[in-house]
């Protein structure tokens, strides 16, 4: 039995904090564009927490190995 794949990546934490991801970083773009006063501060948070987010997803993909 097949699961659905779109079921699957809808349970994807890997899927979930990748899109997490690019929202923040649309929004620091929007930010950066229509809030110059503040674009600095919020391309630093940016900037500090994205590293996170890849360790994060790297974390879950060996996960994920040492289970198969």
């Amino acid at each position: 039995m097949n699961p659905n794949p779109f079921s699957a990546l809808l349970h994807s934490r890997k899927f979930w904090l990748t899109i997490f991801d690019a929202v923040l970083a649309l929004t620091t773009f929007f930010v950066a564009k229509y809030v110059p006063s503040a674009a600095e501060d919020v391309k630093f948070v940016f900037l500090t927490i994205q590293p996170v987010f890849v360790a994060i997803i790297f974390a879950i993909a060996w996960e994920d190995t040492k289970q198969a």
